[in-house]
């Protein structure tokens, strides 16, 4: 499943809030907040994220 960069819940696809392109990734979050955040500030979030988290499958 995959992860919200921001809060790092794993999240479903079907259940997400929101999802938002990025460097032709699709994130996935768990709240319009947590995509807010990310959006601010994109870079910080994605270098906090392992490969791992990153897997949307």
């Amino acid at each position: 499943m995959p992860i919200d960069p921001v809060c790092k819940m794993e999240i479903s696809i079907a259940d997400a809030a929101a999802s938002h392109d990025y460097q032709s990734e699709t994130l996935y979050f768990c709240s319009l907040d947590c995509q807010r955040k990310f959006e601010r500030d994109p870079g910080s979030y994605m270098d906090d994220m392992s490969d791992e988290e990153r897997v949307a499958s």
